[in-house]
Parts: C-alpha cells; structure tokens; sequence
C-alpha cells in the first residue's frame, strides 16, 4: 500500500489569461483585499470623528462594511473567472499566488490521461477525494467499459504495469492464461483483474469506484466521436438496441446511449465483489446458451520484468507477451549506439493490432500505473449478452493474441533530479515495440538532439503512431507530473 495521502490542499492550475492582467496585479489585489479587511475593523479614534463623509460614526461603520462587500464580491467574482475552467482537458494553466504557472499536461500532485472526457474526469474526481494512480486508474477503467463499449468493457483482458513509489517496485497484472468460453469467445476476466489490482495497490473503497461508471450506464452517456465512428464503420448488427436508434441505424455523436443491464452488474460487483465475476459468467452462460466452464484461469500480480540500461531500470510485464522482446530491442538499440529503427515501416499485408485501450495515470510522488485493455476487434465478437449488456472479446482467437500488451516504465537513477520516472503505452498497432522503443531513445536522447534530428529528417510524418492507435506518455521530474499523448488529439488530460 502507498503511504497515506496529504489532504488535497491544491488549487486547480488553470490557463492564465492576459487579458485578465498579470500575476503581479492580481498579487496587488490580494494584498489590497488584506489591507482593506484590516483597516475597516481598525477602532475609531476616542473622539469619535468623522472619516467617511464626516458621517456620524455608526453610518462610517455602515458605509466601510458596505465596501467591504462590495470588494468582498468583486475580487471573489474575478477569481472565479480567472480560475474557471469549462473544459477541464488539456491544461495546467493559472498562476499560483505562489507564483508560478505550467504547460498544459503539467500538474502539481497528480494527473490522469484517457480517450474518453468523461473517464478522465472521473478518474481526477478520484484523485481529489484522496484516492491514489490506482483508484483513479481502474475507476476510469470501468468507465471506458460503460462509454466505449467498441475497444474495452468487462468481457475485455487487462493488463497492467504498477510503480509503487512507496516500495519502489513495479508490478504487472496478468490476466492469466486466455481461455475460449466457446469458439471465438474468451471466458471475461475483467471484474477479477481490476478487482485484486484494487485489492493490492487502491486506497479508496471497492464501491466508491464502480459508482460513477454504473451511474453511467443507468443514466446515460453522451456517444463520443470515437465510438460514433466505430458504430458507423461496423453497422449495428447484433448491437441493437443497445447503440443504436428504434429505425436500426447507429447512434451518432452527442446522442444518449444507456446500459442498464450492465449497470446492474456493476452494482453487484460494488456490493458483492468476490461473487460479481462467477454472477456475470452464470449469466453470460445463460445469454448464449453455452456450457459453464468447470476452471477458469484466475489473474496474478507478478513481478516486473527489468532490465539495468545506464540511465536506469526499465520495467516492463513479463511473458507470454511481446515485452521481453520489447526490453531486448532497446538494450540493443542503446548498446549499438545507432539511431532506432524507423518506427513507421512500410504498411504491408500483415495484419493490423488487437482494437484496445490505454489510459494512464501518475502522481508527483512517482506511483505510476500504465493500463491497457483490448477486446481483440471492435466490438470483440458482436455478441451483445442481453441480461449483462456485456460484448465479449474474441481475443483468444487471434495468434497475435498478447503482443500489443508492453506498457513500459522507466526508473531513473537515483542521482538523476531531472528525469525521476518515464512511463510510455501504446495501443492499436502491430508495432508497438518499435513505437515505444523510439519513443524512450527520444526521451533519453535529451531535447537539443531530439530537434537536431527534427532539422535533419524534417517534421514527423504523422501524428498518430503509425498512422493508427495512441501512444500516452507520463513523467515525474521536478516533483511535477508530466502527460503528454500522441496523436495530442486522442485523449483528455485531467489533473491538478
């Protein structure tokens, strides 16, 4: 377990406006409002003269209380406006009164990066009511479940990478080994895996994770770009009527979608936990008319892979992932001296990655968690189990089935106050390893080679990473969390 958090006493760091005038003006106003409390509650002289207006002293009083509002009012309306933030995504921003401001992705104590707006705020309310990287972390988890239903969900395998600054040792969650339900179907292991990651490492209470999510479901959520374009690209077959309208056709951006069956079964797992997974399997079981399984493969929490690199420890998650051979390619990249493989081969016939997701979430402290999830295509099978709400994976069918999960992490050395920690995942691509690969020589290369590489080769080719999926990176240096994602464009950063 981590050691107990400090209470939250940050403000958000917001944008700061010039508009608004500078930080020392706003200084000068602070000052001005303590000056202005202490001289209208200085006592009047003895001899009761008059100083405002040459009042009597009673309405003196009155008219500097009244002042007193009124300032009162109007420096506490400006601070709302300079502080006030509509969309709470991309930014660290407003001076501290303290005095210093930050990039955006830049936070004091903790930040959360994931595709969805709506999870990452979710995952920064966690932070704020005391949770640690692995409450926000697996709460925006089961949120991706309920509103991105085409790349996660509780039919889904998880895998994750955990830096506990506490202990200073990383620890993957494994799913075990995957499992066919019947053919084409993976037996889910979803619920089990966040729950013993939550178990280990979390500090909030179980339900106070699962709460926000099966709101989600019950309520309704806001369909995305991300799965609006999904929906449109695979049709509804076997969705409805879950995402789309009464006509058939599929939901758009901005309509409300809701799961209410899966809001049932988040409920369950909030209130019974250790009988939510055998609960959601009887069901599934019944849905599709198969036979229960008499075992199932149960997740673990394994020590890290590491590997010793002169800058530090790289950790990563053990086989039968591509990982290892993820740690073996940079130690030959580092030792050969030579610049890394271009990340973006020539696209050839060779089929594309798992469809899955990452998000990311890290604390000024250096407690890291990288977690990635996949659901094998989109929508995994298309077999929507009607009393659960539940898609599950066809994972187990694919021969790549675990090569896309290496998150990684870097551990600087102990003499290093620059660069603390380095965690980087990515997703959606076959060539994840050489993606992250370049991604921790460009971190390690410093930023006067990196834009002397960038005036030699020219600007990057393209934003995403290799023109599909996403790559989060998150850091610890200065005492200050660092998130940043590529393409920028594919997730929300929320923190403070």
């Amino acid at each position: 377990m981590e050691q107990e958090a400090r209470p939250v006493l940050y403000r958000q760091l917001l944008l700061w406006d010039p508009s608004l005038g500078s930080e020392d003006d706003e200084d000068d106003e602070e000052e001005t409002s303590e000056l202005v409390v202490s001289n209208s509650w200085r006592p009047h002289n003895s001899l009761g003269r008059n100083e405002v207006g040459r009042l009597p002293g009673a309405w003196a009083r009155l008219g500097a209380a009244l002042l007193l509002l009124v300032t009162g009012f109007s420096l506490a309306a400006r601070q709302l406006y300079i502080r006030g933030d509509p969309t709470g995504s991309q930014g660290s921003a407003a001076p501290r009164p303290g005095g210093h401001s930050h990039a955006p992705g830049v936070y004091h104590h903790s930040a959360i990066i994931s595709p969805a707006a709506m999870c990452s705020h979710l995952g920064r309310e966690l932070l704020i009511a005391g949770g640690n990287v692995v409450d926000a972390g697996v709460g925006a988890a089961l949120c991706l479940a309920v509103v991105h239903p085409h790349t996660t969900g509780l039919g889904a395998t998880f895998w994750a990478l955990f830096h506990n600054s506490s202990s200073g040792s990383p620890t993957a969650l494994m799913p075990g080994p995957a499992q066919p339900l019947a053919p084409g179907l993976q037996l889910p292991s979803a619920l089990p895996s966040l729950r013993l990651l939550h178990a280990r490492f979390g500090r909030l209470p179980w339900p106070r994770l699962l709460g926000g999510p099966a709101s989600l479901a019950q309520d309704g959520f806001l369909v995305d770009t991300a799965l609006a374009t999904a929906l449109a690209a695979r049709g509804t077959k076997g969705l409805c009527p879950l995402l789309c309208h009464a006509d058939g056709t599929p939901l758009g951006p901005g309509a409300r979608a809701t799961n209410p069956k899966l809001a049932a079964v988040l409920r369950l797992a909030a209130q019974a936990p250790d009988l939510a997974g055998d609960a959601l399997l009887s069901l599934l079981v019944r849905d599709l008319g198969l036979r229960r399984p008499q075992s199932r493969p149960l997740p673990t929490l394994e020590p890290a892979v590491q590997q010793a690199i002169p800058q530090g420890i790289l950790s990563t998650t053990p086989g039968p992932s591509a990982c290892p051979e993820l740690l073996a390619m940079v130690g030959a990249a580092l030792h050969s001296g030579e610049p890394s493989p271009d990340p973006c081969p020539a696209r050839s016939p060779a089929p594309v990655g798992p469809v899955g997701t990452v998000l990311a979430t890290v604390d000024s402290g250096g407690s890291v968690l990288l977690l990635t999830s996949s659901l094998s295509s989109p929508f995994g099978s298309g077999r929507l189990s009607p009393s659960t709400g539940v898609l599950l994976s066809d994972l187990g069918a694919k021969p790549i089935d675990n090569a896309w999960a290496c998150p990684l992490l870097l551990h600087g050395s102990s003499d290093d106050t620059e660069a603390d920690m380095l965690g980087l995942v990515a997703s959606g691509t076959p060539a994840v390893a050489r993606v992250v690969t370049r991604a921790l020589l460009s971190h390690l290369a410093g930023p006067q080679t990196q834009v002397q590489h960038q005036r030699r080769q020219g600007p990057t080719r393209s934003t995403s990473v290799c023109g599909q999926g996403t790559l989060l990176q998150v850091a610890v240096q200065a005492e200050h969390a660092h998130v940043s994602s590529v393409p920028s464009s594919c997730c929300t950063v929320q923190g403070f």
